[in-house]
């Protein structure tokens, strides 16, 4: 299995286009959370960009992850508080939840 991530910028004005299709085999983990800002994302957006994949190239071929690390440098030196941080991966659990409870 190959594995492909897929930075997005979360914002609605994104000019990164979504994949039409991935060869078999093949898993997007496309960013569907934001690394550069403290707004926590709610769990229906996070859903709604996970769908956006999953009908483009499969349901069985997308695996929401966060869009970069939170630290913009190779040094420890997080920009982004650690309690924002998992209020996002908890964000992003739920929304995935979601996502998945619509397409299976």
């Amino acid at each position: 299995m190959t594995q492909v991530s897929w930075p997005r910028p979360s914002g609605r004005r994104s000019r990164t286009p979504l994949p039409g299709s991935v060869p078999p085999g093949t898993v997007l983990l496309p960013g569907v959370i934001g690394h550069a800002t403290s707004i926590v994302e709610h769990p229906d957006t996070i859903a709604d960009r996970i769908m956006r994949f999953a009908e483009r190239v499969g349901k069985q071929n997308v695996v929401g992850s966060a869009d970069c690390g939170f630290s913009s440098q190779a040094t420890y030196a997080p920009e982004i508080h650690p309690q924002i941080v998992w209020a996002k991966f908890e964000a992003l659990a739920e929304g995935a939840r979601r996502a998945t409870t619509r397409l299976w």
